[in-house]
């Protein structure tokens, strides 16, 4: 062991101690450098309780007493060293000597690979990858104060595709950027999010008990390869968002957990410092170091992956000292509080770091609660986020849609009452991985009525969730259909398309995104109430909704009707706010989407008053439907603070097809 020329300057520790050092990729861990004419690697590693730390390896027969680092003199806890010879592709871990003279193997916190699990070594690693995004990061860039469209394919990369003939092994991430990014342009999904890629020793965690916060898993790959499925995706015109865990991590003994013998990383006070919910430990956001460390987590994936957007797991549980936690089992702030008040900064410093340095990125909060300002700006009170999951949207239209038609029009408020307050954040309507896992059913299942009914529910709540202001998530299988609940083991029952109306519903979510994308009206005032407007949301005897949604001056609007009563009806009139022609463009009662095709073409409005407008149209009104008009751009008009009710034309109703 050489006592090397140290990658960190004084500059460096100044900023580590701080909190404020974001680039610690570039000085921590293991790097390949050249020192005195000889090429080797450069080890360091933040552990300012052990009492040694050496370096193992195949290359020492992990003999702890061969290859000891050097203490630095500035008292930062680091411990480094130079070993010559050894390059790219090197498996190591350190071992860490505590207090009490017990040895510890540990992973390197900031290793850009590791083994495959189950070995759970760390690898030196050295990027080797030309970039081919080059025009892609600049329109991000020039684009990054423009509203956009965001519709959003969520993935576990393990479980998208397996391949029976081959051991049902999932696809690598070479196959994945031949197959899956085909498949995603042709859906029309703007950006897939992937649930973390982050390496993990534990398949079935789903990639959210995180040991690895620097290196994507090698389980289908080098991260070569997983740098060439975000170009493909960039090249194809989609944008990558990646789940991040700054919340926890598991308690394995390889991994962050008592990394030094001390509580290192995480708070040593259980009662602040262990989650009950996920048998893990929780980060202690007050200590700079452990700042810095998940800050250049974060800056790492934007910086060297080229990623769009940041999701954050679970923020709820790192804004409540509460969470999860009966009376007497939680400390209060020093306000006497719930809320945890270094969480809470760590979070605004965070958003505030990345909107900075990348323009254009987005952070999104998986937040469930009613936290105020999550995707306020910090200098406007709030935690900066840009945009935030609607978790009341998803719970309230999933119960609502479990109820039987019949039952419906007791419980209207379930599937209004969104609207109430759909743009006091910028939220994302999610229905992803957490609502079809645990017993709690695939979303086709979720549906009532006979097989036809349970499609026709299912095409209708996607197209209401497509409609609905703000931005959409749906996970993977979703989209056909899937019949059973997500299985990691199983993934994706692809052979399901061979039948009509899981095609159907494939085909529906294709034409929803097409729509989507086409008409500004459904994305540029996603986040404003100038881009929503109600014409009927109390006919509750019908279970029907209608809604303009509106863009820019000159952009066409857009006419929703929902139906989510069982009786179609040949005859319904709506008020339009503007005469002329409106075309149905899309009607989820379309024989080719698995409807009994009563569908409607080009109206025209002919001038008889309804919902306060001077001209409306009459059209049928299928059941269990959404159906969407394109009309001329709206002019300026009042927004209802209620929803005015509908006017039925005709009496004659048909039952729904059984």
């Amino acid at each position: 062991m050489v006592q090397s020329n140290s990658l960190l300057t004084d500059f460096d520790i100044s900023l580590l101690q701080g909190g404020k050092h974001f680039r610690l990729y570039e000085k921590l861990g293991s790097h390949i450098i050249e020192h005195k004419g000889e090429r080797g690697v450069q080890f360091a590693v933040w552990a300012p309780h052990a009492k040694r730390v050496s370096v193992t390896g195949d290359f020492n027969s992990w003999n702890p007493e061969t290859h000891v680092l050097y203490p630095r003199w500035d008292k930062s806890g680091i411990w480094e060293g130079f070993i010559p010879g050894l390059d790219k592709g090197t498996v190591y871990k350190y071992h860490v000597t505590m207090y009490n003279g017990v040895g510890l193997d540990k992973g390197d916190p900031y290793a850009m690979l590791w083994e495959t699990p189950p070995r759970t070594a760390s690898v030196v690693w050295e990027f080797d990858y030309q970039w081919k995004d080059k025009s892609w990061l600049a329109a991000r860039t020039a684009a990054a104060s423009q509203p956009k469209p965001w519709s959003v394919y969520e993935v576990h990369l393990g479980s998208w595709k397996k391949i029976a003939a081959d051991g049902n092994r999932s696809l690598n991430y070479r196959e994945m950027a031949v197959e899956m990014v085909a498949y995603v342009k042709e859906m029309g999904f703007t950006h897939v999010e992937f649930m973390p890629v982050t390496e993990h020793p534990y398949f079935p965690s789903w990639g959210y008990q995180v040991t690895g916060f620097f290196a994507p898993t090698s389980r289908f790959g080098s991260p070569e390869d997983f740098m060439h499925l975000i170009d493909a995706f960039h090249e194809a015109g989609i944008g990558v968002i990646l789940d991040w865990v700054p919340s926890h991590f598991p308690g394995d003994i390889h991994g962050l957990y008592l990394f030094d013998g001390t509580h290192l990383y995480e708070y040593a006070d259980m009662r602040k410092g262990f989650h009950p919910d996920w048998n893990s430990y929780v980060f202690d956001y007050g200590r700079n170091e452990v700042r810095s460390f998940l800050m250049s987590s974060a800056m790492f994936w934007l910086d060297r992956y080229h990623v769009d957007g940041l999701r954050v797991d679970a923020v709820a549980s790192m804004l409540y000292l509460d969470y999860s936690r009966k009376e007497g089992e939680w400390i209060p702030n020093i306000h006497g509080g719930r809320e945890n008040l270094e969480a809470i900064s760590f979070l605004k410093e965070f958003n505030d770091s990345v909107y900075k340095e990348y323009p254009g990125v987005e952070t999104i909060a998986e937040e469930s609660t009613a936290f105020p300002g999550v995707s306020k700006p910090t200098f406007d009170g709030g935690l900066g986020f840009g945009q935030k999951w609607m978790m009341g949207w998803m719970h309230d239209s999933l119960s609502y849609f479990k109820r039987p038609p019949l039952f419906r029009r007791w419980h209207q408020n379930e599937i209004t009452f969104s609207m109430v307050y759909a743009f006091s954040e910028r939220f994302m309507l999610a229905l992803s991985h957490d609502e079809v896992v645990h017993l709690k059913s695939s979303l086709l299942y979720k549906m009532p009525g006979d097989e036809w009914q349970k499609f026709a529910n299912l095409r209708a709540l996607l197209g209401f969730q497509w409609m609905h202001p703000g931005t959409h998530l749906l996970f993977m299988g979703g989209e056909i259909g899937q019949s059973t609940e997500w299985s990691h083991d199983r993934g994706i029952v692809w052979e399901l398309l061979e039948h009509a109306f899981h095609k159907g519903i494939q085909e529906w979510v294709k034409a929803l995104n097409a729509c989507y994308n086409e008409h500004p009206a459904l994305w540029w005032n996603a986040f404003s109430p100038e881009g929503y407007e109600w014409i009927s949301g109390d006919d509750v005897e019908n279970s029907v909704l209608v809604f303009l949604r509106k863009g820019r001056p000159s952009d066409k609007t857009v006419l929703v009707v929902c139906h989510f009563g069982a009786a179609a009806m040949e005859q319904y009139t709506v008020g339009v706010p503007v005469s002329g022609d409106w075309a149905e463009e899309l009607n989820s009662d379309d024989k080719r989407f698995g409807g009994t095709g009563m569908v409607n073409g080009k109206l025209t409005s002919d001038k008889q008053p309804s919902h306060g407008h001077a001209e409306s149209i009459t059209f049928k009104l299928p059941a269990l439907s959404v159906q969407i008009f394109v009309g001329p751009p709206a002019p300026k008009s009042k927004v209802l603070k209620e929803p005015v009710a509908a006017k039925k034309k005709a009496v004659k109703k048909t039952p729904a097809k059984k």
